[in-house]
């Protein structure tokens, strides 16, 4: 098949992402219809650069970028493990990704995913990276979705270090996350970088999007 300038930029995001959904795509690399959208997945699937698998229940299939992809856009032929634990919350991670893109303005290009990041670090000890963080000018803003509770030890170590290193940290948590939202708020006084975004408006946003628009973000 004959590869286009849209398909180098499904490889990168698929990449970048490990793993998405199909309306996932459709937004981010700006298709003009789910159809269209699709269609173009099939190809590229038969092709052999990018596959898709049907791995939990209730959870459509999630797309991801083969070998051949990978090779194309010269990154690590490594395959990406798929963590079931993590699946909802790696769909939530893109889905705010695409609130921060469409409703609040950020580029494309000024967002760089958790992957990328430990990416940049090298080799060496592993530490904690948000889920994304994205730029405004001189400015970098991260973005943490916190589903469920992680040890409290852990969740303000890593409030510590983002407001170290970033502008602003914004906490996506659902309301029902008491706990979270408390332990925020609790440290919002010494680190007053906190912001935090209930899950429920980013859901409710993408929700009412996917009803009401047909475009991506293609150029952005």
């Amino acid at each position: 098949m004959r590869l286009v300038e849209r398909d180098f930029l499904v490889f990168r995001e698929l990449d970048r992402w490990r793993h998405t959904l199909s309306r996932q795509i459709h937004w981010l690399v700006g298709f003009s219809s789910q159809r269209t959208c699709d269609r173009r997945l099939k190809m590229l699937i038969e092709a052999g650069y990018i596959d898709r698998k049907h791995v939990l229940y209730g959870v459509p299939s999630l797309y991801f970028v083969t070998h051949a992809g990978k090779s194309l856009i010269h990154v690590s032929a490594k395959p990406d493990k798929i963590k079931v634990d993590q699946i909802v919350h790696d769909i939530a991670v893109v889905d705010t990704a695409l609130y921060f893109l469409l409703k609040r303005g950020v580029a494309l290009a000024d967002i760089t995913s958790e992957k990328t990041l430990h990416q940049q670090d090298g080799f060496g000890e592993r530490r904690h990276r948000p889920d994304f963080i994205f730029t405004d000018g001189d400015q970098c803003h991260s973005v943490e979705v916190e589903l469920t509770p992680k040890s409290k030890e852990r969740t303000l170590k890593n409030i510590a270090d983002n407001f170290l290193s970033y502008t602003s940290q914004n906490w996506v948590v659902p309301k029902a996350q008491v706990k979270i939202i408390r332990w925020l708020e609790e440290q919002s006084t010494t680190y007053p970088n906190i912001e935090i975004l209930p899950f429920e408006d980013v859901a409710e946003y993408i929700k009412g999007y996917k009803a009401g628009s047909g475009g991506g973000i293609s150029g952005t």
